[in-house]
């Protein structure tokens, strides 16, 4: 890479802040929602804030891992195909059985997966080696108990020995009682939801996943399946944003695009507020006419005791490429986190995963090691070298390759290439000091799936 000095941060009439600066700004202002208590499906996807420890041991019982006969090994020991085994069938265990019958010499039950293990008996042989009580060769399968209650009882041939403990899922085999089940901070996926069912947790505390309201802006802006007018767009960002905000963990509300006006759109956040735990706005503000989110919410706070306009809003524009124009800060009664991104599709998304995903994961109550995507360094696989402004940190959409350690550029520059973004798994980082990455030069990539 070849690294001129970086150009200077401060241009007489506005500073630049740094994407490091601005995101150290919007965390600073973020604390993790209160915790709850919730019933296990209402808490997926959440982070646990209390270890939770086992209670009883799983499996609570020693039990069967396969359909079968459960036996006593003395009784099986050298049995074949052509000298089986001949046992007597004293009754059939199923899974949820209580009362159990007792097996004593020469004797066998018939036992289902996930039945208790019945007293004398020491191993399970599994119906495949045996007649299944047919009287004939090996059987395939057990005859429904419905369709057929005298199986439980009669004889039957089993046709190889079997050790102790065979077939046995030990109890505690899974966890004992008072081993850790889940540590404070993890993240209930569907594995941990099984594993608090399994230990007959009914509810847990955590906190909840954020709420995300999230509001596009423009007049040319025209919701997908609705006709397109001359002049006018369909609004891609919302439906972007408020996805990206449920990758990253929250619930989302997306709210369809505010014309340009800056009434409309403050009625319409104040509306919102109720609902929100975190505002996000796309468009209006940069410096042109019509940038209705930057008419809008210039003076919040102006009078902390007036609603809507209660809080603390900044515009400020970043060394970064895109994203450029950006706004934060804290609106209405309950200093509700808002962050106000750029228009244009890639700058808006590109802003989503540096500021909002962070500000998302941090809201969850996550560690700081686990608010942003993480990162690799790569190696360039490109026809011509990358070229990026002095003293902009650029994100250039890429596609990253894990085994080679490579990653390709996906489409132009351009912060309206939505196809392109499309395609990319990866974001290449060319740092404020250097404009220009060689094929062949080592970059940060960071990974966007």
């Amino acid at each position: 890479m070849s690294s001129p000095a970086a150009a200077p941060q401060d241009t007489g009439q506005q500073r630049l802040w740094s994407v490091d600066e601005h995101l150290a700004d919007v965390l600073a202002a973020v604390r993790p929602l209160e915790p709850i208590e919730l019933q296990l499906l209402d808490a997926q996807g959440c982070v646990l804030v209390e270890d939770v420890t086992v209670p009883v041991a799983l499996p609570p019982f020693d039990n069967s891992s396969m359909d079968g006969y459960a036996v006593r090994t003395a009784d099986v020991q050298g049995a074949s195909e052509e000298f089986p085994a001949v046992l007597t069938v004293i009754g059939d265990v199923a899974a949820g059985s209580g009362e159990l019958p007792a097996v004593g010499p020469g004797q066998a039950a018939r036992i289902m997966t996930g039945a208790p293990l019945p007293p004398g008996a020491e191993a399970v042989v599994p119906v495949e080696w045996t007649d299944g009580g047919a009287g004939a060769g090996a059987a395939t399968g057990m005859t429904p108990a419905s369709a057929a209650p005298e199986g439980a009882g009669g004889e039957v041939r089993v046709h190889r020995a079997a050790e102790a403990r065979a077939h046995v899922r030990a109890r505690g085999s899974d966890v004992q009682a008072g081993d850790l089940a889940l540590a404070a901070g993890t993240v209930l996926g569907p594995p941990q939801i099984a594993l608090l069912a399994a230990i007959g947790r009914g509810t847990v505390r955590v906190r909840p996943r954020p709420r995300v309201v999230v509001l596009s802006t423009g007049s040319e802006l025209v919701q997908p399946g609705e006709a397109l007018a001359p002049g006018t767009i369909y609004d891609s960002n919302s439906f972007a944003l408020a996805a990206a905000a449920r990758d990253a963990g929250a619930i989302a509300y997306r709210v369809g695009a505010v014309a340009d006006n800056a009434d409309t759109l403050r009625a319409t956040i104040e509306d919102q507020l109720i609902r929100a735990d975190l505002l996000v706005t796309t468009g209006g503000v940069s410096v042109g006419a019509y940038d209705v989110v930057k008419e809008a919410l210039s003076s919040v706070g102006a009078d902390p005791e007036a609603g809507v306009d209660a809080g603390r809003m900044e515009f400020r524009k970043l060394a970064m490429q895109p994203g450029k124009p950006q706004g934060f800060g804290t609106i209405g009664p309950d200093h509700t986190p808002l962050l106000a991104l750029p228009g244009n599709p890639v700058s808006s998304y590109v802003s989503f995963e540096l500021f909002v995903r962070p500000a998302i994961r941090a809201l969850m109550g996550l560690p700081a090691s686990e608010v942003s995507r993480p990162s690799v360094r790569a190696v360039l696989k490109a026809d011509q070298p990358l070229r990026s402004p002095a003293g902009r940190r650029q994100f250039l959409r890429g596609a990253y390759d894990g085994e080679s350690g490579t990653v390709s550029p996906v489409g132009g520059s351009g912060s309206h290439l939505i196809a392109a973004l499309a395609h990319a798994d990866s974001l290449m980082v060319v740092p404020e000091d250097v404009t220009s990455v060689q094929p062949g030069d080592e970059l940060e990539v960071v990974l966007l799936g």
